[in-house]
């Protein structure tokens, strides 16, 4: 029987069942421990340091007595307390991203997608390198700057070859004022060579759901193709960061298996990368199952209301401190709106699951990979979110200044992150509302900026700040970052 030990590169020793059962054990006898849920919550709590703020994060079992307390009043403390841990590294920015789907041809068998190779009525499409070029000028045309590329498992029609000439032909584009300045990818499970080209092509995060820790189902759910191989596909993140990626982003899609179950797995899962490569996940997700072409979400019987899912998104910021946290346009305008004030400090807008649904006047969906519950524009996401309080970002100057892996978490432990995210969000939003914003987006957008500009605590970042954002409103442009 496999012993755990989170310092091990074996799958099944890291993400350990017998560890995961004897958690949610613990955490059901302790769910009404009142001391016991007290001290964790102090834990969680952010401190003064000399150099700013800092955590402690919460262990998976300490996590796991927190996500299984109901008692009403300690909850609204997590809820609380994941609102100040947020505001302490992340402010009151919220970074903006699109996904772009590249192609839906899969070999994989798995249960939940429709792109799963026996479904004869999705239509079967991959971009060309026009087609790919379209499509980021239309994003470019609403305004985005970071994507995150998708694509199915297909070693013949999606090879390794394929995903990186996308990659450069993404970068390659120059349109009007737009500029994709970081591609993230979310690709399948692949070697340590490929993770080197993908870093040498120079991707920003590398981003894989788990989907399921709970190796039965995970086995049952992906009964064929290269995916089914569960180790493999949960070494991933090891291999990754051994072919020189740093940031890694994980996920699991909740409503496959018990949420409790999955909650522990993906707190382990972040130990790990901690304890062994002395960096945690750069990104937590955190997806729900949603109805597809010939998918339905109750066929899975595990799936979880909004109330528990707020809640795990909470007890994943009490858990994980410094991780960013990602909710995409799965969810509800309600939802997320719910989500910020919990944790999440990411967010999709204006998103087409579907392959070159950007150039569709129409939403395509005869292949999307699920359905998209908020269908706003990303003039329309940028405006809510500014009257929320929110200032939208869309900032790469991180990956472009090397503020990546240790360094970047450095910054973000130490509370230091601030004085280059919050100047170098206002400046990037200034160019949205510039080039791409309505009327009404940019008279919000204008009023925050003066507002946010005066929180600036250094001032000389200030000044420096305040100028480049008259530049940009002057059409004077320049690669501003900090």
């Amino acid at each position: 029987m496999a012993v755990y030990n989170p310092k091990s590169l074996k799958a099944e020793e890291f993400i350990n069942d017998e560890e995961i059962k004897a958690t949610l054990e613990y955490a059901e006898q302790n769910k009404n421990n009142v001391e016991l849920i007290d001290s964790i919550l102090e834990k969680a709590r952010p401190y003064k340091t000399e150099t700013g703020v800092a955590c402690k994060g919460l262990t998976h079992r300490e996590a796991s007595v927190l996500l299984a307390c109901d008692i009403p009043e300690k909850v609204e403390e997590m809820y609380r307390i994941a609102e100040e841990i947020k505001l302490a590294f992340y402010g009151n920015r919220i970074v903006m991203f699109a996904p772009l789907y590249l192609s839906n041809y899969c070999v994989n068998g798995c249960l939940y997608c429709p792109y799963h190779y026996k479904n004869k009525h999705i239509t079967r499409k991959k971009l060309t390198q026009d087609e790919v070029r379209q499509e980021v000028i239309a994003l470019q045309d609403m305004g985005h700057k970071r994507l995150a590329i998708e694509a199915g498992e297909d070693p013949v029609n999606n090879p390794i070859e394929y995903i990186l000439e996308c990659i450069d032909t993404i970068y390659s584009i120059k349109h009007k004022n737009g500029a994709i300045r970081r591609v993230n990818v979310n690709i399948a499970a692949t070697t340590v060579e490929n993770y080197r080209r993908l870093k040498d092509a120079g991707i920003g995060t590398y981003i894989l759901f788990q989907e399921t820790y709970h190796k039965k189902s995970y086995l049952e759910l992906h009964p064929t193709g290269p995916k089914h191989d569960y180790d493999y596909h949960t070494e991933a993140m090891d291999r990754a960061m051994e072919g020189g990626i740093d940031d890694v982003g994980l996920g699991v899609l909740f409503g496959l298996e018990m949420y409790k179950y999955e909650f522990a797995g993906l707190i382990m899962h972040a130990e790990h990368l901690e304890a062994v490569h002395g960096v945690g996940p750069h990104t937590i997700s955190v997806p729900r199952v949603k109805h597809a072409d010939d998918i339905d979400p109750d066929v899975f019987d595990n799936s979880i209301p909004d109330e528990m899912f707020e809640k795990i998104i909470a007890c994943i910021r009490l858990a994980v401190p410094y991780t960013g946290m990602i909710i995409s346009t799965r969810e509800s305008e309600k939802v997320r709106g719910n989500a910020l004030r919990l944790g999440i400090s990411q967010i999709s807008g204006a998103s087409r699951t579907s392959v070159g649904g950007y150039t569709e006047e129409e939403r395509p969906h005869d292949s999307e990979q699920f359905d998209v519950s908020d269908q706003r524009t990303l003039d329309e996401v940028v405006r809510w979110l500014m009257e929320l309080g929110h200032i939208p970002s869309f900032c790469t100057a991180c990956y472009r200044e090397g503020r990546t892996g240790d360094r970047f978490m450095s910054l973000c432990k130490s509370g230091q992150i601030l004085n280059c995210c919050h100047p170098n969000a206002l400046m990037t939003l200034t160019e949205y509302l510039v080039d791409y914003a309505s009327d009404e987006t940019k008279r919000i957008g204008f009023e925050l900026i003066e507002r946010e500009l005066k929180k600036i605590p250094r001032d000389r970042i200030r000044e420096i700040a305040s100028k480049n954002i008259e530049d940009i409103k002057n059409s004077n442009r320049r690669d501003f970052r900090f």
